[in-house]
């Protein structure tokens, strides 16, 4: 498996496959064709059926900023390799072709170019949760210690920084007001949910408190503010939302906080190296449902649990949201994805518990969940994996008052 840096990118959302992705691509192509003075992008299927609620045409328009530019969508259009998918073509002055290539996002911010096999850096030599455990048991250590094994001490700079922008994020989207952009006018929530909560006590308070957590990351994502997908840009405020929790009300150390995101990184690894996190190839399961896991996980550490607890958190995190349709109203990272993370986050708090309640045992491993989450994916119909076509997408909702 490669490293949890690569689950753990800092950048810009909506979307990190519909705007990290595309924004790379582009760079990659325009750095490999400076003779053009003309550029052409097509998008296919899910780039393009989502693609403007997801900016996409903004994301690749920055890139080629200084040349002529034009954008062909085709959301009826699915190359085979992975549903999204791009061609980009540079011309000269006279309009003669000089390249064309053809890429594909899939999924957290990682590019492939057509015929290019996806190679992967390794840094853990196993790739499943189960032989990782018995590493733990064996060397007696702990799932964030097995992480700092293979990474190195140096994971622990990058980690901070990581929850530097975590936390940046949740101070900014908490504070800012109004409508979020895009056709639905839909108004930010987490400031108000934040001073509600001022006048609670007791687990409501405490709740509260979370909810606005996860709704402010997931709204500064929306308006393509600076976030760390975990493991995607849709899904990046359900851990933060659950760290940042567990910081206020148990008064969590740095050091511990940076440990549960190591726990959580490992989680969302196992997820993308044996699965997916693209919306578009296995629907929201694949990105809430994985940074579920990766909360559910990460809280239950923080708690004290077992490695075998840890383990049945995240399994929980992941079975939960099995079948969970990535269906974006309008094609924007909104309706119903900033509800769902601020949901997941507090579903994070409940495996947890149950976890800590358990002695660990328990009869569908975290690895079979991982493999039953890949096969109902690509058995789900197109319609409801990020094409705005299946589920919810179909109601192209008006503010109603």
């Amino acid at each position: 498996m490669e490293s949890i840096r690569e689950i753990y990118r800092i950048g810009h959302g909506p979307s990190s496959s519909h705007t990290m992705g595309p924004r790379i691509a582009a760079e990659q192509f325009l750095t490999a064709n400076p003779e053009a003075v003309k550029f052409k992008c097509t998008l296919y299927g899910s780039l393009a059926a989502t693609g403007k609620g997801h900016l996409t045409d903004f994301a690749v328009d920055e890139v080629f900023k200084r040349f002529p530019l034009e954008i062909l969508w085709e959301p009826d259009t699915f190359l085979p390799f992975h549903p999204n998918a791009m061609k980009f073509e540079a011309c000269s002055e006279d309009g003669q072709k000089l390249q064309e290539k053809i890429y594909y996002s899939v999924g957290g911010g990682a590019v492939l170019e057509e015929g290019e096999q996806k190679e992967t850096k390794r840094v853990y030599e196993l790739s499943n949760l189960e032989d990782i455990l018995s590493w733990c048991h064996t060397h007696k250590k702990q799932l964030w210690e097995y992480v700092e094994f293979n990474e190195g001490p140096q994971i622990w700079k990058y980690l901070e920084q990581v929850w530097k922008t975590m936390n940046e994020a949740i101070k900014r989207g908490m504070k800012q007001e109004g409508t979020l952009p895009g056709g639905l006018h839909l108004p930010r929530k987490s400031a108000m949910f934040k001073q509600k909560a001022e006048h609670f006590t007791g687990p409501f308070k405490k709740r509260s408190q979370l909810f606005a957590y996860a709704l402010a990351v997931s709204e500064e994502n929306a308006s393509g503010g600076l976030i760390v997908t975990a493991p995607t840009c849709g899904a990046s405020g359900v851990v933060p939302a659950v760290l940042k929790y567990y910081k206020k009300v148990y008064k969590i150390d740095l050091k511990h906080i940076l440990r549960a995101l190591a726990t959580a990184g490992l989680i969302g690894n196992l997820v993308k190296h044996n699965a997916s996190i693209s919306g578009a190839e296995v629907g929201c399961q694949g990105e809430v449902g994985t940074a579920c896991a990766m909360a559910s996980a990460a809280a239950t550490q923080l708690m004290g649990g077992t490695v075998k607890q840890v383990e049945y958190a995240a399994e929980m995190g992941l079975e939960h949201h099995l079948g969970l349709t990535c269906d974006p109203v309008a094609g924007l990272v909104q309706i119903p994805c900033i509800e769902r993370n601020a949901m997941a986050a507090e579903r994070s708090l409940a495996h947890n518990t149950y976890a800590l309640m358990s002695d660990g045992e328990h009869r569908i491993s975290f690895d079979e969940v991982v493999e039953t989450m890949y096969q109902t994916g690509k058995d789900l119909s197109n319609h409801y994996k990020e094409t705005s076509k299946g589920g919810l997408a179909r109601y192209q909702a008006l503010p109603k008052y």
